[in-house]
């Protein structure tokens, strides 16, 4: 079984936007080859806000 190490590169907190996961699909299609994933969430105590996360994984 293969185990996979993720880390965290970058963490953004922005104005949440209906088109945003767009982006992050796109990215994760993009540069899945690069070892690269991204991540985006609701902020817990802001639902006007959102989490953008860029990871590396190996």
């Amino acid at each position: 079984m293969s185990h996979s190490k993720i880390t965290t590169l970058s963490t953004v907190q922005l104005t949440y936007a209906d088109d945003l996961y767009k982006i992050v699909d796109s990215l994760n299609r993009t540069l899945k080859e690069e070892n690269l994933m991204f991540g985006l969430t609701l902020s817990e105590d802001n639902d006007e806000k959102a989490i953008f996360t860029i990871y590396r994984t190996q």
